[in-house]
């Protein structure tokens, strides 16, 4: 592995470049943060056009306008241009590598180092691009990754999108049934697998869960093998990715990705709701590439490795495949910036644990920007990591965290850590995004002042407010997080839903159209649609912070992977002896997550050891290990609506505190008699909390 570039480097903040050349540019200056990001959320089309041409992105075909109607969902960005998602990361072969930046630089636990060059990383995408040609694949197809995160994964993720194709990929901790419920609706015509994976200090064979997913999804027509635990191995029926990916020919030198429509689909990612199956969403090349570089770039303060400003940027941010932030890590690839990937638990193995791995792994490959999700801060204080016995952590300049909220606590221990290093003014950028767009509502500034356990701010171009049961919009209090006004990176749609009505029902299903859609504020005609809808309580500060509480609805968030209820139901219920089930995960304000499950049992059945460990191993290898509830309880019933549906929600309002009557109306119930058991179980888990902090 390469030792870090040294070349001095200003790092002017990245947010500040462009706010001078806006000036410069465009004549435009602004008093304050506040003021930008309000001309970014009223003037949708200036401050669109502005991104693309501060950018520099390229198109053999002019745009007609940038935002053809505003509309949600439905609207159209961009139209007449032309894009595709891997042109943009190969504008950076020829000048990073002359630069001397590579690629991609990964590890394992294992200890194997390997570097991608840019040329290496051009070449292989280029071989596998034009192997799936030759099996059939072409604009529009899906393709389906079963793939840890490793150096092929990013490889085969260009491969496929250079063609038009569609990326779908999914980790290898995910068990079977999981994996299936997500591809076999969108119907893939290849698979790209590894036999196994490494994890926690133990070699996990996957060779078995392939055979079942080949034999689950019918519509495939040709697989991939990634040799990743044992290279010797074989697989009858598939092709060798090492022999694919080695050729090296005039024809992979000449190759070129596809130039597409603006809102061609690039890949399927998945976000699960309380009911049916995870919801496939559908994003496009052009809102992807849009969105990723000014995230990156003005929020992430992310810079291009052969710029002069972030000369030597090495940006590092873990994450499995199956979260949206390993999408968010390719994508500093469409910035010219070398990733750093880690490919392994965070926190050691459970004979040994050691949540030193990624810190020491930072120093050794010479990270600039780090990022992981909030949890991993939370016990790299609770275990006592020294930062000090880590390595040379000097070129950190920013510290990042999503996937639930950050505690101040957690926050404060960090900086102390860095200050204990010489870094006593190390930046927190903390984001709040989400699958849905790819993207991030509230996040950093590298401009602004810094209040552990407050965001900075909301996101250039993203119209976000806090809204009260009225549909009214408030400050200083806490709200419902909804965006008033579209972004590129907005789904097209969701895989199958002809009509629209999943996605509607998804996230726009709350508030009347034309409701808060006026650009700047106000209602808007109703031709314009209703706002977006997010999921999570957020309060905006009068000052600029923000602050999110955790999801406002019944979805499961835990360690920053989001699951349905659903998932986890169908799960626990195959079990004969329990009839029905619900779960709630209580994670709010950065507090640890703790997810109960309440189940009933058939006559005569009793919750025993035996049968928790029966309902455990039925989430672990369904889901995940990560969805294993905290506790299990036995209930006479399930709180249900008159028309059937789990009252998974009020459940959850009501363990975080509220009064029973302002959650729930009885009414409305089914089964109203059985409220009386949570309530005193409510009572009982609250004075606990309290009796903890």
């Amino acid at each position: 592995m390469s030792s870090a570039p040294q070349h001095p480097a200003p790092f002017v903040p990245q947010i500040r470049l462009y706010q001078n050349w806006l000036r410069e540019t465009r004549g435009l200056s602004f008093a304050d943060y506040d003021a930008l990001w309000r001309w970014s959320t009223s003037d949708l089309d200036a401050f669109w056009q502005s991104i693309w041409d501060y950018f520099e992105l390229q198109s053999p075909t002019p745009h007609s306008t940038v935002l053809e109607r505003n509309v949600m969902p439905g609207a159209q960005w961009f139209p007449g241009a032309q894009m595709n998602y891997v042109r943009q990361v190969l504008r950076h072969v020829q000048p990073a590598h002359a630069a001397g930046m590579p690629a991609v630089i990964s590890r394992n636990e294992q200890g194997l180092k390997r570097e991608l060059s840019w040329p290496q990383l051009q070449q292989q995408v280029a071989a596998l691009a034009l192997h799936l040609r030759a099996q059939g694949v072409g604009k529009g197809d899906r393709v389906a990754a079963y793939l840890p995160n490793i150096p092929e994964a990013m490889v085969a993720f260009l491969a496929c999108a250079s063609l038009g194709a569609v990326w779908s990929i999914c980790a290898p901790d995910m068990g079977t049934n999981a994996v299936l419920d997500r591809f076999k609706q969108i119907e893939p015509k290849v698979l790209i697998a590894v036999d196994g994976v490494h994890y926690a200090g133990k070699n996990i064979d996957r060779r078995e869960v392939l055979q079942e997913l080949r034999a689950g999804l019918p519509s495939v027509q040709h697989v991939v093998l990634v040799p990743n635990l044992n290279t010797s191995i074989k697989i009858a029926g598939t092709a060798d990715y090492t022999s694919v990916t080695s050729r090296n020919d005039a024809e992979t030198a000449a190759f070129e990705p596809e130039w597409l429509p603006f809102d061609h689909p690039l890949w399927i990612v998945y976000s699960s709701g309380t009911t049916g199956l995870p919801k496939p969403i559908v994003h496009g090349h052009g809102g992807m590439v849009m969105v990723a570089l000014q995230l990156k770039a003005l929020h992430n303060d992310i810079g291009c490795s052969y710029a002069p400003n972030s000369w030597g940027e090495r940006y590092h941010w873990y994450s499995s495949t199956g979260w949206v932030m390993w999408n968010a890590q390719v994508s500093g690839l469409l910035g010219g910036t070398t990733c750093v990937i880690f490919d392994g638990s965070p926190g050691g193995s459970k004979e040994k644990p050691d949540w030193s791995v990624l810190w020491r792994f930072a120093a050794e490959a010479g990270v600039t920007s780090f990022g992981s999700g909030a949890a991993f801060y939370a016990n790299c204080m609770k275990s006592g990591v020294d930062l000090a016995a880590c390595g040379d952590l000097s070129r950190i300049r920013g510290l990042g965290s999503t996937g639930s909220p950050l505690s101040a606590e957690v926050q404060q221990w960090g900086t102390e850590q860095f200050a204990k290093l010489g870094h006593p003014d190390i930046w927190w950028n903390n984001l709040s995004g989400g699958t849905d767009f790819a993207g991030a509502f509230i996040g950093g500034n590298r401009d602004l002042p810094l209040v552990p356990g407050i965001m900075q701010c909301r996101q250039l171009g993203a119209a976000v407010e806090a809204w009260n049961e009225q549909g009214q919009p408030v400050m200083d209090e806490v709200g419902e997080l909804v965006c008033t006004q579209p972004i590129p990176s907005m789904p097209l749609y969701l895989w199958g839903d002809t009509e629209g009505k999943r996605y509607l029902s998804s996230y726009f299903d709350m508030y009347p159209a034309g409701h808060g859609r006026q650009p700047g504020g106000g209602d808007g005609a109703h031709d314009m649609g209703p706002v977006w809808r997010h999921g999570d309580w957020i309060k905006l500060q009068t000052e600029g912070g923000c602050i999110i509480y955790g999801r406002s609805d019944a979805t499961i968030n835990r360690h920053g992977l989001r699951m349905g209820t659903s998932e986890i139901y169908s799960a626990v219920e195959a079990i004969p002896e329990v009839l029905d089930s619900m779960v709630v995960d209580l994670e709010y304000l950065g507090k640890d997550s703790y997810m109960p499950l309440f189940v009933a049992l058939r006559p005569g059945v009793t919750l025993d050891d035996a049968l928790r460990g029966r309902i455990n191993a039925a989430i672990r290898s369904a889901l995940s290990p990560r969805f294993v509830p905290d506790d299990i309880f036995a209930v006479a019933e399930i709180p249900r609506t008159l028309s059937g549906k789990k009252q998974e929600l009020p459940i959850k309002k009501l363990l975080l505190g509220q009064p029973l009557a302002k959650v729930v109306n009885k009414d409305a119930m089914a089964n109203p008699g059985c409220l009386d058991w949570y309530e005193a179980f409510a009572r009982e888990h609250l004075a606990k909390t309290e009796t903890a902090v």
